[in-house]
């Protein structure tokens, strides 16, 4: 949740929008931890701007209720289409954009640098963008393998650049995980070396990683902020099983893999609807009962749909020593010092 400083940069134009007042924080509450409402969260004050990194229907979510929006995109026509994706669903949204490329660091950099320009304020920042199972090796512009690149180091590299404005705002930090993370046992640091990209492709192995390092970021994030008295709050959060365009833009980068595109239609038979895979992300953003550190997925089996509510985490996940040489390794890679 962002809100413009009077005295802001402008943002280039497809960029902006005019200046508002300050609204409050909203939130929404769910009914049980076990269980949530058949739709979406009840509202309790419908006011607060929300920052919304890429995460469509969170986004659309938080809009029906009142939420001032920013979202992210690579692109002016992938931004407009985002902005005409929400105002349709949730009429009268205000919305506005900033560019963001996740794979590439100075981009990353760039974009936290205008943000922190353009506004005074961030109430949730919902880290959400990503790449699934490319069928090559791809190589981010650092020089990355895509997945950990994007997914983890671009991501870590955005939220050290909005810190200052996230701690004088109290923010709440939602970083969004994966089932994928309970199916590798560990996090090989080579990779987050670009030495380490040389390393034998397996894209399902460094997926699970990037998601893995994705979840141990956020409870590293939280248990460093709740040590230097902060007001931050980091919640991790999983979508399940859910029919994305994740699995179809995925196996399309850099070559064309007939399993990940037969995995897409499965998952749009199969799978829970986006809008439910939504629902994690919104009570990690908004229920005012969570105080950082748990991890939000759906109820039902094997995490994969339903009602959102407080789910485990692989054993390696809750690894606070591999957490710290994770983000000693990512603040070297990322070039950044992100020191909370």
């Amino acid at each position: 949740m962002a809100t413009r400083t009077s005295a802001a940069r402008r943002l280039p134009s497809w960029q902006s929008r005019p200046e508002r007042r300050r609204p409050r924080l909203a939130r929404m509450t769910w009914r049980k931890h076990d269980g949530a409402p058949a739709s979406e969260p009840d509202l309790i004050d419908p006011s607060s701007p929300a920052w919304v990194h890429t995460a469509m229907h969170t986004a659309i979510g938080l809009a029906r209720h009142g939420a001032s929006l920013v979202v992210t995109a690579r692109d002016a026509g992938r931004a407009q289409k985002a902005v005409d994706r929400i105002t349709v669903d949730a009429p009268g949204a205000e919305v506005d954009v900033v560019s963001l490329d996740l794979a590439d660091l100075a981009d990353a950099k760039r974009a936290a640098k205008d943000v922190s320009a353009a506004y005074d304020r961030i109430d949730i920042l919902v880290n959400n963008a990503g790449i699934m199972i490319p069928p090559k090796l791809t190589l981010t512009a650092d020089g990355f393998e895509l997945q950990m690149g994007t997914n983890h180091l671009g991501h870590f590299a955005w939220t050290a650049g909005l810190w200052p404005l996230l701690v004088a705002s109290n923010s709440r930090v939602v970083t969004v995980s994966s089932m994928a993370h309970t199916s590798v046992g560990s996090i090989d640091l080579d990779a987050l070396t670009p030495a380490g990209s040389s390393r034998k492709y397996q894209r399902w192995q460094t997926y699970g990683e990037s998601k893995l390092a994705n979840l141990m970021f956020a409870l590293e994030l939280d248990r460093r902020a709740k040590a230097a008295g902060l007001g931050v709050v980091s919640v991790p959060a999983h979508p399940g099983y859910a029919s994305t365009n994740l699995t179809k833009t995925g196996p399309t980068v850099n070559g064309l893999s007939l399993p990940g595109i037969g995995m897409h239609q499965i998952t749009k038979i199969i799978g829970q609807p986006a809008s439910h895979g939504a629902w994690p992300l919104l009570m990690a953003a908004t229920d005012p009962t969570l105080t950082g550190g748990e991890y939000v997925g759906p109820a039902g089996f094997r995490g994969m749909r339903g009602r959102p509510k407080l789910v485990g985490m692989s054993r390696v996940a809750r690894d606070e020593e591999l957490a710290d040489q994770l983000w000693v390794a990512s603040e070297s890679a990322a070039g950044v010092v992100f020191d909370v």
